[in-house]
C-alpha cells in the first residue's frame, strides 16, 4: 500500500536521515499507545509553534531561506585565489602556486537529483575512495551552513576527466592551488599551509605562512550558474574576481641559506649527529639572512616527517632553550667592566681550578674547574682563552676580590634583552629562563650559593637563552650597543634596546674576541686564516647531568665593520666547541668569496 501514499517534495533532512538509518539497519517502530493520551495538549502546542515559525520564517529569516530557495535552482561557486608569493631579498620566488583539481559533492544536489548510488560508485571506482569515507565526510561537515564538501584535494588530470565525463550534478571539479616550496632547507623558514573544513580554504600552520597569513591569503571569487526549473544552464555571472594574496618579500638570502642548511647538514652527519642550528643576521640593522634549525622537515610532503625522530618540526633557532656556555662571557665581561670590578688589565691567575673552603668539611673545599690552566689572565686574554676561573672570581668573587653579584649580572642580562622574545617574525618564540636567588628558593627550597653564581658566570646552571637572543647581544656588542629585533619581512627594522652608553666597555671585549682568532691560543684560531677579519667566541656547555656536550660558536665579520654576524650549535658534540668552529670557518668562507668581495 505504500506507493498509495501521496508523494512530497524531497526533504533534506529526511532524506540524509533516510539514507543514515539504511547505513546502519535502522528500523521505524510503531509508537505506543500512551503518546495519544497527551494528543491534544500537542495539538495546542504544535499550532502555537507553527504560528510562532511562521512569522520566524517570514521575518527574521526570510533572507536565509529565500537564499536556500534560489539555491536549489541555481548554483553558486567559489573562485579560489592563490596565496601571495614569497620571495627572497633578491627577488627568487621560495614558494609559488602550483595549479590542482579538486573534487567537490554539493550534497543537496546529490539528493534532489537521486545521484547518491552514482556518486558512491564514482567515488570509489574513480577517486579510490570508499562508501565509509564519503559518509564520514559528509557526517563532519556543516551542511546547513556549507552543503559543499571536499571528497578529495590533487586529483591528477584523467581523474578530473573521468569525473566530468559522468555528468553528475553534484560532483564537480574545482580549480585550485597548492604550494610549492623550492627547499627543504626553507622549512623552518617558510613552514606550510593545511586545509581549514571549516571554510574550506588554506591556511598558514607554520614559519612565515603562518605567521603572515592575514596578508598571504587571497580573497576567494564568486560566480553563479544560472538554470531553469528543469536544470537547464540558461548563463554564469561572475559576481566577484579573486584576489590573490600579497607577495611577502623576504631578508633571506636564498643561496646564503641553502649553503648554510647544506654545510651544517654535512658538519652533523660526519659526528653521527641530527641536531643543530645556524643563523646568520646583518648587525647593522637585524635583517634575518640565513635561519637553519635541524633535523628539519619537506615542506611538500610534510605527512612524511609526521613520524620522525628528534622533533623535526621543532624549530631550535627560535624555541629551543639552551645553556649559553662560554659565549656569554662577551656579555659578562662587559659587565664586570661597567661596574668597575676589574680594569681591562686587571690579571688574574687561573691554576685550572679555584678551591672555595667547605666549613662542615675542612679538607674536602668545593672545587671548580677551568677547561685548563691558563695562567695569568686579563679580560682580553680571558676570553680569548675562554678562562673559566677569570669568570668565576669577577662575577662571583673569590678571596679578597668582591665580583659582581647574580643581582647584578641579572640586571645585564636584562639590558641585553634576556628574558624576553626578541620579537622575530616567526610563530613560536621562547624567552628564556633568567634564574635569581628569590626564584630559586621557591622553585627548590634551596638558597642561592657561591656556586650558583660561578656556573652561571660561565653560561652553565639554569640560564636559558635561545639561539636568536645570544646572536642578537653579540651583535650589540659588534655594531656599539644597537639590539635589533631579527625579521624576516623586508623593511621591519626596529630597534629593541639601545645600549650605546657602554661603548668603552665593548671596545675592550670586542679585543678580546678578536684575538679569540687572532692569537696562537685563541680558541677560534682556526678562523685566523680567512680573507677577512672576524672576532669570535666558542663555548661548550654540558648538559644531560653533564653526560653531553652541545657546541656553541658566536662571530661577526669583518672585525672593524660587521657586515654578518653568525652562530653555529650542535648539539651533543663530540669535541666540545672545536665541532662548531669548522662550520663557522666555511660559512665566513662562502660569504667573503659571494657576498663580500
Amino acid at each position: 500500500m505504500a506507493w498509495r501514499i501521496r508523494k512530497k517534495a524531497v526533504d533534506f533532512d529526511e532524506a540524509i536521515s533516510d539514507s543514515v538509518s539504511q547505513e546502519f539497519g535502522l528500523k521505524e517502530l510503531p509508537l505506543k499507545s500512551r503518546v495519544f493520551r497527551n494528543v491534544l495538549a500537542a495539538t495546542f502546542i504544535i499550532v502555537a509553534g507553527l504560528s510562532l515559525k511562521t512569522v520566524f520564517l517570514g521575518g527574521i529569516e526570510h533572507d536565509y531561506y529565500s537564499s536556500l530557495a534560489a539555491d536549489n535552482m541555481n548554483q553558486e561557486f567559489r573562485t579560489i585565489a592563490p596565496r601571495g608569493l614569497i620571495t627572497d631579498k633578491y627577488g627568487k620566488e621560495l614558494v609559488s602556486n602550483e595549479p590542482i583539481f579538486n573534487v567537490r559533492l554539493q550534497v543537496p544536489v546529490m539528493i534532489k537529483n537521486k545521484e547518491k548510488d552514482k556518486v558512491l560508485k564514482t567515488a570509489y571506482e574513480v577517486l579510490g575512495l570508499t562508501r565509509e569515507e564519503i559518509l564520514s565526510a559528509i557526517a563532519s561537515a556543516d551542511l546547513e551552513r556549507n552543503p559543499d564538501v571536499t571528497l578529495k584535494r590533487d586529483i591528477e588530470v584523467k581523474q578530473a576527466i573521468d569525473v566530468k565525463s559522468l555528468g553528475l550534478e553534484s560532483l564537480y571539479i574545482e580549480d585550485a592551488y597548492k604550494r610549492k616550496y623550492i627547499s627543504s632547507s626553507l622549512g623552518h623558514l617558510i613552514g606550510f599551509v593545511g586545509f581549514s573544513e571549516n571554510d574550506n580554504t588554506l591556511g598558514g600552520r607554520a614559519g612565515l605562512e603562518a605567521y603572515y597569513d592575514n596578508i598571504l591569503r587571497g580573497e576567494d571569487g564568486k560566480k553563479v550558474v544560472y538554470k531553469d526549473a528543469l536544470g537547464n544552464i540558461e548563463g554564469v555571472e561572475v559576481l566577484s574576481e579573486p584576489k590573490q594574496g600579497e607577495e611577502l618579500k623576504t631578508t633571506i638570502d636564498y643561496e646564503f641559506q641553502e649553503y648554510f642548511y647544506n654545510r651544517l647538514l654535512q658538519g652533523l652527519e660526519s659526528l653521527g649527529r641530527s641536531s643543530g642550528v645556524g643563523l646568520a643576521i646583518n648587525p647593522k640593522n637585524g635583517e634575518v639572512l640565513a635561519l637553519v634549525s635541524l633535523p628539519s622537515f619537506d615542506p611538500n610532503n610534510v605527512a612524511n616527517s609526521l613520524s620522525g625522530s628528534n622533533l623535526p618540526f621543532f624549530n631550535r633557532a627560535v624555541s629551543g632553550l639552551y645553556n649559553p656556555g662560554s659565549t656569554i662571557k662577551p656579555i659578562h665581561a662587559t659587565a664586570v667592566l661597567e661596574e668597575g670590578v676589574v680594569s681591562p688589565t686587571f690579571q688574574i691567575f687561573s691554576a685550572g681550578y679555584i678551591d672555595l673552603p667547605n666549613p662542615y668539611f675542612p679538607d674536602k673545599p668545593s672545587r671548580f674547574l677551568d677547561w685548563k690552566p691558563h695562567g695569568w689572565v686579563d679580560v682580553h686574554s680571558a676570553l680569548a682563552r675562554s678562562s673559566n676561573v677569570y669568570f668565576y672570581e669577577t662575577v662571583g668573587g673569590f678571596e679578597n676580590l668582591r665580583g659582581l653579584g647574580i643581582e647584578r649580572l641579572k640586571s645585564y642580562w636584562e639590558k641585553f634583552g634576556f628574558g624576553v622574545s626578541a620579537g622575530i617574525d616567526l610563530p613560536g618564540e621562547a624567552s628564556g629562563f633568567l634564574p635569581d636567588p628569590e626564584e630559586k628558593e621557591k622553585r627548590t627550597g634551596s638558597p642561592w650559593r657561591i656556586g650558583d653564581t660561578y656556573n652561571v658566570a660561565i653560561g652553565q646552571g639554569d640560564l636559558l637563552l635561545t639561539p636568536i637572543q645570544l646572536l642578537d647581544a653579540i651583535i650589540a656588542i659588534s655594531n656599539g650597543g644597537k639590539v635589533y629585533a631579527p625579521h624576516l619581512k623586508v623593511g621591519e627594522e626596529k630597534l629593541l634596546l639601545d645600549i650605546s652608553y657602554l661603548g668603552r666597555d665593548f671596545e675592550e671585549v670586542r679585543k678580546g674576541m678578536e684575538d679569540a682568532v687572532a692569537k696562537s691560543y685563541g680558541t677560534a684560531y682556526l678562523l685566523s686564516d680567512l680573507p677577512l677579519k672576524v672576532a669570535a667566541k666558542t663555548g661548550s656547555a654540558q648538559t644531560a647531568n653533564n653526560t653531553k656536550t652541545n657546541a656553541l660558536f658566536v662571530g661577526y665579520g669583518p672585525a672593524k665593520d660587521p657586515q654578518v654576524a653568525i652562530l653555529v650549535l650542535i648539539e651533543d658534540a663530540k669535541e666540545g666547541s672545536l665541532n662548531a668552529v669548522p662550520v663557522a670557518e666555511d660559512i665566513f668562507q662562502w660569504y667573503y668569496k659571494n657576498r663580500l668581495r
